[in-house]
């Protein structure tokens, strides 16, 4: 299903650069596939090399290894070192909205009247061609002040002055994913490299005359050394590109269990860029399942038990604030993914009280900013860091208390498995999966916004409670006694249609589709590193 590949010869294109049949001369012109060809020659064979060590370090997780804090790197952890001073334009981020890169939701969110818009090419955008390409245009002209966008209903949305605009945060996509329409030399380029490389090249100079960047925010790391290699690739690029070096700033997202052990050595690593760290609970605890995948002594409950302040969680979180206020740098607190209940005040009521628990957790602990996926969260979120964070940011809470060793980060979680937890998660990935095979990445159900991390958490679980069995122990056990086994799985994926039937949902017609790749996925012996990674085969 993917787009024709042709080879784009005009000089000073690089002969061995591919690109669909096309491609547009704006966005992908001769200069920009050499410097994208360059940045592949230069550093696929490190993102290869990290990528092997990943699968060998969860290999001897497989085996019944722990992750823990590296020995080799413990005077990085006790030395007495800062991150580079903070720009300006990131000192507040007291609320951060995220979304996909449509032209809509770039104009919604830069108007919203948040501090900053993550702009996200990876869990909240199905990459397909023509979203890559149209999200890169949209950003483009957004820094050029010069996008609009006109609505089905005829509605005008229009950019408010740059002063008035959130600060434009870019997350690319993780080094695990490969961009499949670009091949250099025969091989596809990074998805990472892609995002990141296209989107400085076209807009570098402009953010950095405006003194608003390039910022990104950079996800899925899982070690110092991935850390390193993106510090080599943001040099490059400053190079290539004539800016200073350290103009470039990055946000971290500690969002995977191995990474956590890490936040320093990161840290230190992009020492000169970074800004902070982030915690991006719903991946984290998506890694939290796939480093365990072979640990039946620590299996989840189902993900509406799985909260900040179940033990693991709350370590983490602490943690981070700690780490990264002892070096200077922002502690950012996680997502509230709900979206506003207009048909039932009371059930509405019920859902904001929850989100101002969580902020109201966060600001408490220390955190410096939040993350919110709908514009109507933004005042709440807003009202409650503004009572608490009197300045731009809590980096003089040190939080010296906090205590946090080995066992508190994998501390196993109480809770139970209902069936209607269980049918949940096979309802959320099938859903969330039509629709990203139908090229839209963030997707609500249920009165909460979607994106791939949340998808993947039901995913690995239903993986793992149907696999807890593999050693010849018992299978688990519904909480109302009912065995987790093949036949449970197979009456929730039928009975799921009928479930579905007269609502209007996005990707519907690919449900099918989606129902046949989650059973075959959650029947495998392995558990696939991502739900992307086969999906993305599936899409143009």
């Amino acid at each position: 299903m993917s787009a024709v590949l042709k080879e784009i010869p005009s000089a000073p294109t690089d002969a061995g650069i591919r690109f669909p049949a096309g491609a547009p001369a704006d966005l992908i012109d001769p200069a920009a596939q050499v410097f994208l060809a360059g940045l592949h020659r230069r550093f696929e064979g490190e993102r290869q090399a990290r990528l092997a060590a990943r699968r060998r370090r969860q290999a001897e997780f497989d085996a019944g290894a722990l992750p823990d804090f590296r020995d080799d790197t413990r005077a990085i952890r006790d030395g007495h070192w800062r991150v580079a001073p903070l720009p300006a334009a990131l000192l507040d981020r007291r609320v951060e909205i995220t979304g996909p890169v449509d032209p809509k939701m770039v104009i919604n969110a830069l108007n919203s009247g948040a501090n900053c818009y993550m702009a996200d090419f990876e869990d909240s955008t199905a990459p397909t061609w023509d979203n890559l390409l149209t999200g890169q245009r949209a950003l483009r002209e957004a820094i050029a002040n010069t996008l609009t966008f006109v609505g089905e209903n005829g509605k005008c949305y229009e950019l408010k002055p740059q002063d008035e605009r959130a600060v434009l945060i870019v997350r690319p996509r993780g080094w695990h994913l490969d961009e499949k329409h670009v091949l250099v030399d025969g091989e596809r380029l990074s998805g990472a490299l892609f995002d990141a490389g296209l989107f400085a090249f076209h807009n570098a100079t402009a953010l950095a005359k405006q003194d608003r960047g390039p910022y990104f925010y950079l996800p899925k790391l899982q070690s110092m050394e991935e850390a390193q290699l993106w510090q080599q690739v943001l040099s490059h690029i400053e190079t290539e590109l004539g800016l200073p070096q350290g103009r470039i700033k990055v946000t971290v997202l500690i969002e995977t269990l191995p990474a956590v052990f890490e936040m320093d050595e990161i840290l230190h690593a992009l020492k000169e860029r970074i800004v902070g760290l982030n915690c991006g609970r719903w991946d984290y605890i998506f890694s939290y399942i796939k480093t365990f995948r072979r640990h039946r002594d620590r299996v989840l409950p189902e993900r509406s038990q799985v909260g900040m302040t179940q033990p693991f969680l709350r370590a983490y979180s602490e943690l981070l604030i700690q780490t990264c206020h002892r070096r200077g740098a922002h502690a950012m607190g996680g997502m509230a993914a709900q979206i506003p209940i207009n048909n039932d005040a009371e059930a509405n009521e019920k859902a904001l009280a929850r989100v101002r628990a969580d902020k109201l957790r966060e600001v408490t602990a220390g955190h410096d900013g939040t993350w919110v996926a709908h514009p109507a969260l933004i005042p709440l979120a807003k009202a409650v860091f503004d009572e608490r964070m009197h300045g731009p940011h809590q980096q003089h809470l040190g939080r010296e208390e906090v205590i946090v060793e080995r066992n508190d980060l994998i501390r196993p979680s109480l809770g139970s498995i209902t069936r209607a937890g269980f049918e949940n998660n096979v309802e959320v990935c099938v859903r969330y999966l039509a629709a990203w095979l139908d090229g839209n990445g963030c997707v609500p159900i249920h009165w909460l916004m979607e994106d791939a991390a949340t998808a993947e958490i039901g995913r690995a679980q239903l993986w793992q409670w149907l696999h807890a069995a593999d050693d010849g122990r018992c299978p688990l056990h519904l909480d109302d006694g009912t065995a987790i086994d093949d036949a449970l799985f197979e009456r929730a994926l039928l009975n799921l249609p009928s479930r579905l039937a007269g609502q209007s949902i996005p990707g519907a017609t690919r449900v099918p589709e989606a129902i046949a790749m989650l059973e075959e996925l959650t029947r495998r012996d392995t558990l696939e590193d991502f739900l992307t990674l086969p999906a993305y085969e599936r899409i143009d």
